[in-house]
């Protein structure tokens, strides 16, 4: 009796080492679904259009390539300033890891919801004049992200318009309750009136009166631009259509509007915008760094591209010396 209960000890302590081997290959396991845990990013995206959709896809490749797991839980407020609100509180409510907020409405809706949860913004004119940063090398909160307003690129667009097209009246389509809007308007101005141009504003609060405004210009400008405005984008195939029926030369803030039918516009990628928010995320997921210790940032590169199609259909004779101002764009 007595040996066997020896042998019932040794094999039970036999049992309890194999178990605690067990437990601990375990936890070896539960760790290394640690480091391959899968994040729940919400996207907000304000409208749909598409400099703001080729900014998401190039956030979304960006984090893939990084090898960053995520969900993703997609949402766009399709131009409406409630709609972003009401997005980012959802998203706070889901306890998500990340909000990604393309464009000022829905970076300033995020900011709103969560002092917490970290945000990366992009397609955003003027983060510290929209109040979501202290300044662009220290944001100081719980967010950063990639500005579109590069120094240069309206510069460069409307000193097109009023050297090479000749423009005296510049008409300028905008939502003023877009605070990034705004700020490139009077940017606009400032520019145009330096080069001897006048401007002429035209405000709108929706879509539904982006023709009208168009149409408003007729007689009254030699060229029309529209900046990178959520509203007027949104609408942009209305104001194509004015200027190619009243042969009025129009002028945009970014590049995929310009290939739409613009005669030009000064730019850059804004996949490759989209891209570069996605590497800040990815640096915060993984833990490397906190959303305050990131600078915001301008985009890497900027052209300027001129639409010969949209030229010739707004009544401009295309000048092939404008090849030394920038690319043609070849469909």
């Amino acid at each position: 009796m007595k040996n066997k209960g020896k042998v019932l000890s040794v094999a039970l302590a036999g049992m309890m080492l194999l178990a605690g081997c067990g437990s601990k290959e375990k936890a070896g396991g539960s760790e290394k679904a640690g480091a391959e845990k899968e994040f729940k990013v919400g996207i907000t995206q304000f409208a749909p259009h598409p400099s703001l959709d080729a900014a998401t896809e190039g956030f979304k490749k960006a984090l893939k390539d990084k090898g960053i797991k995520v969900s993703y839980d997609e949402q766009n407020a399709q131009a409406d300033m409630n709609n972003t609100q009401t997005i980012a509180n959802n998203f706070v409510g889901d306890k998500v890891d990340l909000i990604f907020a393309n464009a000022t409405p829905s970076a300033t809706a995020a900011l709103n919801a969560t002092k917490d949860i970290p945000i990366i913004f992009t397609s955003v004119t003027d983060p510290v004049g929209a109040g979501l940063v202290e300044s662009f090398d220290k944001p100081g909160k719980n967010i950063t992200g990639t500005t579109d307003n590069h120094p240069e690129a309206t510069k460069k667009t409307i000193s097109f318009i009023t050297d090479e097209v000749k423009a005296k009246n510049i008409g300028v389509i905008y939502n003023s309750g877009e605070q990034n809007s705004v700020v490139q308007v009077k940017e606009v101005k400032k520019i145009a009136e330096e080069k001897g141009a006048k401007l002429v504003e035209v405000s709108v609060s929706t879509t539904a009166e982006v023709k009208q405004a168009a149409e408003s210009l007729v007689g009254r400008v030699d060229a029309i631009y529209v900046p990178t405005d959520n509203t007027v984008v949104t609408a942009l195939d209305s104001v194509i259509a004015v200027a190619n029926s009243k042969k009025i030369p129009l002028f945009v803030g970014e590049l995929d509007s310009m290939k739409k039918g613009a005669v030009a516009a000064s730019g850059f990628s804004y996949f490759d915008l989209g891209y570069q928010s996605g590497v800040m995320a990815a640096d915060i997921l993984s833990g490397k760094k906190k959303a305050s210790e990131i600078p915001v940032e301008l985009p890497n590169s900027l052209k300027l591209v001129i639409n010969k199609k949209a030229a010739e259909a707004q009544g401009l004779t295309v000048n092939d010396a404008w090849k030394s101002l920038g690319e043609f764009f070849e469909e």
